[in-house]
């Protein structure tokens, strides 16, 4: 089993699009072992996507992050890293294919519905980002 960390970012909640994505995940056979909802500062947000400091579009990705509540989701699967990142779609819903979250509930490159760790090294930072290990329930 591989855990790995979900969030759903501002869009989503604003739309109420929270039940839909949390009804994908579960019937693509992710099991929830820990959620909360929370409303990240600018500086909560800066440093959870600290490795985006560099990139052109980091400082509204902060903003945007630290916009409304998100959902952040720890999640536990087979190759759930991997299954997630296939379940999102490409970061431009433009470019995602047809069935993926980001296709189907994403406003655009930015406000692109959900967030996934990309490997098991960021699982393991982002999660306990959010989530203490009295938290999660196995």
């Amino acid at each position: 089993m591989q855990r790995t960390l979900a969030i759903m970012k501002p869009d989503t909640v604003r739309q109420k699009k929270t039940g839909e994505i949390l009804r994908r995940l579960e019937a693509d056979g992710f099991k929830v072992i820990g959620m909360k909802m929370v409303h990240l500062t600018q500086d909560q947000a800066a440093a959870f996507y600290a490795v985006h400091k560099e990139r052109p579009f980091y400082t509204s990705l902060v903003q945007f992050m630290s916009s409304g509540p998100v959902v952040p989701i720890a999640l536990e699967r087979e190759n759930a890293i991997e299954r997630l990142r296939t379940l999102m779609g490409a970061t431009d819903p433009a470019k995602a294919a047809d069935g993926t979250i980001r296709k189907d509930l994403a406003t655009n490159v930015e406000q692109n519905a959900i967030h996934g760790s990309d490997s098991e090294t960021s699982a393991s930072i982002e999660l306990p980002f959010f989530f203490t290990n009295l938290e999660l329930i196995s």
